[in-house]
């Protein structure tokens, strides 16, 4: 073959009208010049707002959930057997009624387990199935399974499970009186809180109340067990972690971990519900198929799934703040009581993650925080979206709004007066340095785009003039932590397979669940080896593949499965590379992948030549990428270190109306600002920052998690628990990318943007006080989260008056709606 410099032009260039016409005219001038056109810029796939790779299967209904797969011929479907009782002594399960019901093929208690009888979680502390005691309404004791899914809930139904009630802890300041925890307290300081406090000009007590969430997932939990040959098993989970569910299933069937194959495609949504609480119902079924020798499928339906599942962890605060006369802070002890549920699962981590974050956006010079993990007979509360890290922001959020208020100030201005510095109050209260601060000038561009002081005086005066509707408005910051704060979890790894035609697949740890991660993967693959978005194809997350991944959570997914990948695509690059440098008698260094073509100095060709051409010359053409997050540490005894290979910041500007007579409100403007970093694809962080944003607004306004006195979860289906709709979006929704590189050596410059938009909401709830403290002539307000119409009656005093009175006329000024947003 020769090797010569091909000095033909291309298709595109010949073509070209411009250089035809201006070498036509060329031609008729003696002394001129052909004209050339450079060709224009090769477009990259990572910076621009590709598709989701799903997205056209996902309009069309052909993209696959596990519910959606073709099941094998001797399938059974699995049903859970509840707990009835929040709290009591199992004296025994009567499984005559239900065995003899039509389908039945069997009962599991937890005599059948053949490994270890409790879940192989870091704690050891959550069975798999009840066995002496129950701890929970909703608790699973066994399950039933049948030839069909309703014959199966039908007969769980008629299990007898007798139990003999104990007494229940049902209240997390309860818990919090009787010393009832699933993991010892912590406690953090810095400087000395009790002088700071004794010394202060002004000092504030306050507590506050913030409930849970139910994460709500389109695709409720389900797994699906496939016995292999050999005592192999195979496991299609929905879940967020394969790598756990893989070792959760061993430990419960007494196997090595080899031996147990977990796939994930995608998932409906997952929101950390289904980081650790997947692996319950693989488990499930996976015990259940070693009994009975068949495959086992088993999926809650939406009652269910709220029963048995963990929700966001509802927190209670104490606070004592002390500050001077411009509203900066100067000392504040706080306690957070954290309502983990009957078991530990991810509570130790996330009331960490809320430790770390009290500070938000702000310098605490002398502080001490008491975490207590409080033990409840209710659902084990888990990962949800932000990972405690909303629930330490909102404290200090509302002790700004509360200072604000004490000394007749703006709120926003408290909150700038206390902002991290540059070079000075620059090292957080867990002795990290704040190092890529750009708080200050992100608020005052919010501050100005927004409109905010135009805006909070058009409010007063709407306040001044309106005796039932009143608003407010709140522009808050959030200063989120990217990476595990547990450091093992922060490594990843990839595969990067190129094939003969010239087409990459691309497979990973990570797991998509709907936010992009599988689509930013192959846009940073796409790039790394020069060739088109749609020649790189993101496969299933399988643990035969890449084996001990880390959960995607933590908002590191993209951070880190990217890179790993990244590193992989380069390693076949560079041995392509190095075998046309050969080829061509130059450095591998000047061999360019590009626009689907590989450059030398001598030539140029396609992509796909060289793939078969490296084949033929038994090229390596496949290679893995590994990537450990640098940098981070801490000691996990104190909470001191540098947990956090960076942040990423935020701020949200929120005006809302309250109807003062029913407590009912409205979200009528948002002005986001969030730093996104440089967007490896800004539609898809964009998409992030709506929901995580919206998803906040419903924990903060609407979904609203209610046991009664028996510990029954009242609100477990859409008709009592409301998530937001259609209908709750403003029309102002305006969202801006603050565009700067990550300062750190991130994948792409990008930040990333799971998480952190979901703290914006604080903006929301913040908007709600300001318009509850116009209303009353108190400086304080005293109003839990969420903000119902309930909490906020109560907020206003009303609520006993309101609930006594008729209903109002059409002619009553009560009746007055609410702006539409």
């Amino acid at each position: 073959m020769s090797m010569d410099k091909d000095i033909s032009p291309s298709r595109d260039e010949v073509a070209d009208p411009a250089v035809i016409a201006a070498n036509a005219h060329a031609a008729d001038q003696p002394d001129a010049q052909p004209a050339t056109v450079s060709p224009p810029p090769v477009p990259q796939a990572a910076g621009s707002s590709r598709f989701h790779e799903s997205a056209r299967a996902q309009v069309q209904g052909t993209a696959t959930y596990i519910d959606d797969m073709p099941e094998l011929k001797g399938t059974l479907h699995a049903a859970p057997i509840l707990s009835t009782v929040a709290h009591g002594q199992l004296l025994g399960v009567d499984t005559a009624a239900a065995m003899a019901l039509p389908g039945v093929r069997g009962v599991i208690l937890s005599q059948d387990i053949p490994g270890d009888r409790l879940l192989g979680n870091f704690s050891h502390d959550e069975p798999v199935f009840a066995q002496d005691t129950v701890q929970h309404i909703g608790q699973v004791i066994g399950v039933v399974v049948a030839d069909t899914v309703m014959q199966a809930r039908r007969a769980a139904r008629q299990v007898q499970c007798h139990i003999e009630p104990l007494p229940a802890v049902l209240n997390v300041r309860d818990a919090l009186a009787a010393q009832s925890y699933v993991l010892p307290p912590v406690f953090v300081q810095r400087g000395d809180a009790d002088a700071a406090l004794k010394s202060a000009q002004h000092t504030l007590h306050g507590t506050l109340e913030v409930g849970g969430q139910e994460h709500f997932y389109l695709e409720g939990q389900i797994a699906y067990v496939l016995p292999q040959e050999q005592n192999q098993w195979l496991v299609y989970s929905s879940t967020q972690h394969p790598g756990e569910v893989q070792h959760w299933v061993a430990h419960a069937l007494g196997t090595d971990q080899h031996a147990v194959r977990v796939e994930c495609r995608r998932m409906g949504g997952g929101f950390g519900g289904k980081e650790t609480q997947a692996g319950h119902l693989a488990v499930w079924a996976a015990v259940a198929a070693r009994k009975l020798g068949k495959p086992v499928k088993l999926r809650l339906d939406r009652d269910d799934d709220f029963l048995v599942t963990g929700k966001r962890h509802p927190f209670a605060y104490d606070y004592t703040v002390g500050f001077d006369d411009t509203g900066r802070i100067t000392g504040l002890k706080l306690t957070m009581a954290v309502n983990c549920g009957f078991s530990a699962d991810l509570s130790g981590p996330v009331a960490d993650r809320a430790v770390f974050h009290v500070d938000n956006a702000y310098f605490l010079q002398d502080v001490a925080i008491a975490s207590y993990r409080c033990k409840t007979h209710t659902q084990s509360n888990t990962a949800f979206r932000g990972f405690g890290g909303p629930q330490g922001m909102i404290v200090t959020e509302a002790i700004m709004g509360d200072i604000a208020r004490q000394l007749g100030l703006d709120a926003l201005d408290v909150r700038r007066r206390n902002l991290y510095g540059i070079t000075e109050r620059n090292v957080t209260h867990y002795q990290m340095t704040v190092e890529d601060n750009i708080l200050e000038p992100l608020l005052l561009k919010l501050e100005q785009t927004s409109g905010y002081r135009l805006r909070k005086q058009a409010i007063s005066a709407w306040n001044a003039a309106s005796p039932v509707i009143q608003r407010g408005i709140a522009l808050t910051p959030v200063k989120f932590g990217i990476s595990f704060t547990a450091t093992l979890f922060n490594q990843a790894g990839a595969l990067v397979h190129v094939y003969t035609d010239g087409s990459c697949q691309v497979n990973h740890g990570g797991t998509e669940m709907g936010q992009g991660l599988n689509t930013k993967v192959a846009q940073i693959v796409a790039d790394e080896l020069g060739i088109a978005f749609e020649h790189v194809l993101a496969t299933a997350s399988d643990t035969s593949k890449i084996p001990n991944a880390s959960a995607t959570a933590a908002s590191a997914g993209t951070d880190l499965n990217a890179r790993a990948a990244q590193y992989a695509a380069r390693n076949v690059r560079d041995n392509l590379a190095q075998f046309v440098a050969g080829l061509d008698n130059c450095g591998a260094g000047a061999v360019r992948f590009q626009g689907g073509e590989v450059t030398t100095p001598a030539n140029r060709r396609p992509f796909t030549e060289v793939v078969k051409l490296a084949y033929a010359n038994r090229i390596q053409l496949w290679s893995d990428g590994f990537y450990r997050t640098p940098k981070i540490h801490y000691d996990k005894t104190t909470l001191t270190g540098r947990p956090f290979f960076y942040f990423a910041y935020g701020a949200a500007c929120t005006e809302v109306a309250i109807d003062t007579l029913t407590g009912e409100s409205r979200v009528l403007k948002v002005d986001i600002l969030h730093d996104v970093g440089n967007p490896i694809n800004p539609a898809i962080d964009i998409g992030q920052i709506e929901g995580g944003f919206v998803q906040g607004m419903g924990w903060l306004t609407t979904e609203q998690l209610v046991w009664n006195e028996k510990g029954q979860l009242s609100t477990h289906a859409p008709s009592t628990y409301k998530i937001p709709t259609t209908g709750d979006i403003p029309a102002h929704f305006k969202i801006d990318l603050w565009l700067e590189p990550n300062r750190e050596d991130n994948i792409f410059g990008s930040k990333a943007v799971g998480e952190p938009p979901l703290m914006l909401a604080i903006s929301v709830f913040e908007a709600m006080r300001d318009a509850v403290a116009a209303a009353r002539p108190c400086r304080r307000v005293q109003l839990d989260a969420p903000a119902t119409a309930e909490n906020v009656l109560r907020a206003l005093g009303k609520l006993a008056s309101v609930s006594q009175q008729p209903p109002p006329k059409k002619s009553d000024p009560r009746c007055a709606k609410l702006p539409t947003p």
